[in-house]
């Protein structure tokens, strides 16, 4: 996979070697498209969509309809992250919505893992799995050639503003070690300048940031900060 292609380039057009997706979580969403529009000048291609149900996370975020209203708004690809439960009963409403790109926990499917990942890929779009801090990459090693990305979680899924742990992250060599050519590897969970060195130097080339990029004072530093760590 091309990094530098279209689909993954800043639409500032700057050169970088890693991906940046924004968590909207923590943005104003009184102004949600506004504030996009910001990252993307700064250099972010894609915009991280936390959905959260309130059962599979103690938390509960927002659905179908706020991906629907942002596509065709935004220039950025949707990235939208689902931590919910019986992802394979909602996958289709986010792909209708105009999802790009659509990561489901490998803790939430059970036998339906393959099922998730299909049903995303006949949709032409990008196929995630995401695991837990706890959780061993062997738990998802049979599907990581089905996919297009691994998000490995760096804290506790359910809210922002998390401290970084340095436990979690060190799985990213486990994935690395079996990932295919062209394996996205992200990582959301307490991500800034330090912490992005850290997982880049792991293998890492996806970066999701909610607050450092979002309440950041100086967003145009912070995302160039992820973009060339």
């Amino acid at each position: 996979m091309n990094f530098y292609s279209e689909y993954f380039m800043p639409s500032n057009g700057m050169q970088c070697k890693n991906i940046v997706s924004p968590s909207i979580l923590s943005a104003d969403f009184a102004n949600l498209q506004s504030e996009i529009q910001k990252t993307e000048n700064f250099g972010a291609a894609w915009c991280h969509i936390d959905v959260m149900d309130g059962h599979f996370v103690p938390n509960i975020t927002i659905g179908a309809p706020v991906v629907k209203s942002l596509k065709n708004k935004v220039k950025s690809k949707l990235d939208v992250h689902l931590m919910i439960e019986n992802p394979d009963r909602y996958i289709c409403d986010f792909i209708d919505a105009g999802a790009d790109i659509i990561t489901f926990h490998i803790e939430a499917t059970s036998d339906k893992t393959k099922k998730c990942i299909e049903m995303i890929k006949q949709a032409n779009g990008l196929a995630g799995i995401a695991i837990k801090p706890k959780t061993p990459v062997s738990a998802m090693e049979e599907f990581i050639s089905l996919v297009d990305m691994v998000l490995v979680m760096t804290v506790e899924p359910g809210f922002s503003g998390q401290k970084f742990m340095p436990d979690a992250a060190e799985k990213i060599k486990e994935v690395c070690a079996i990932a295919p050519n062209g394996l996205i590897i992200q990582v959301d969970g307490g991500i800034n300048a330090e912490t992005a060195e850290i997982c880049t130097r792991y293998g890492a080339n996806c970066f999701v940031a909610g607050n450092f990029v979002y309440k950041n004072s100086d967003m145009k530093s912070a995302i160039e900060s992820l973009l060339c760590v």
